[in-house]
């Protein structure tokens, strides 16, 4: 069992360090989904302390102009590839990526790890109402789960070391983070020396889709990286801006690139 006290060294793991590359800026790690749940439950199961996030389409257009989305996220350990914007853009650069690594998904299949092998996940963030359909519905899924402890995400910062000792106290394997970006990253950053979990991770929405707030864009849409228009659709007032400015922008940072490449 490694001391959770000190740091793991994931750099010198041989898969991560053979697959880490480089895109646009943001290191990013050509993992399966398999492999990365490999090492998510060889961190549960050695206690070796991983802090792990994904990189899609508008938190590459972010970091671009913010240094600290780009420190919290290229000072992770592990960073998965959510987005098929990402894929074909990195594929369009002669990166292979093997496939899409969605948050929700790697979420929703470490709960049935979990449940299986006996880890326990601590739950925080979402609305209080979202928060308990998701534990409504675990129950209902895996009756063998243990959780280990939950909280909302509605606390203010001057709440963050309660929050902190609240998960610690719970002795929790596994940790999940439904907060928006940037402020799950930020959280996670600021205190991954102090959260005594081993695997941890910022899942953004996935508590909102899990917890039936919002529906998930059907799969050949997802294969075809249009669940951004899915979402749209739900929530075209609130949505299609933002969309279109990260689309524009990312669009314009592959061209930029692409005519700055080395010409062979």
């Amino acid at each position: 069992m490694t001391d959770m006290s000190v740091p793991y060294a994931w750099a010198d793991h041989p898969l991560i360090s053979a697959r880490r590359a480089v895109f646009l800026g943001s290191p990013m790690h050509l993992l399966t989904m398999e492999e990365t749940l490999g090492l998510a439950v060889e961190a549960m199961t050695e206690r070796k302390p991983l802090h792990h996030t994904v990189v899609n389409v508008a938190k590459l257009v972010t970091m671009q102009n913010d240094e600290e989305l780009r420190r919290d996220v290229t000072e992770a350990d592990l960073i998965n590839v959510d987005g098929m914007g990402i894929v074909w853009g990195a594929r369009m650069f002669g990166m292979t990526i093997p496939e899409r690594v969605a948050g929700v998904e790697i979420m929703e299949r470490l709960f049935e790890l979990c449940a299986r092998q006996g880890f326990r996940p601590f739950l925080l963030g979402a609305e209080p109402h979202v928060l308990e359909s998701v534990l409504q519905r675990l129950e209902n899924e895996f009756p063998a789960l243990e959780i280990a402890g939950f909280c909302d995400g509605y606390f203010p910062p001057e709440a963050e070391n309660e929050v902190v000792t609240k998960i610690n106290t719970a002795h929790a394997d596994c940790l999940f983070v439904a907060m928006p970006t940037p402020r799950k990253e930020r959280f996670l950053h600021r205190y991954r020396d102090e959260l005594d979990v081993s695997f941890v991770m910022g899942v953004g929405g996935s508590f909102d889709v899990y917890g039936g707030k919002v529906k998930r864009a059907p799969e050949w849409m997802q294969r075809a990286g249009l669940e951004w228009a899915f979402r749209i659709w739900q929530e075209p007032r609130r949505l299609w801006r933002r969309y279109y400015k990260t689309n524009k922008a990312y669009i314009r940072l592959l061209w930029t690139n692409w005519r700055r490449r080395p010409k062979r």
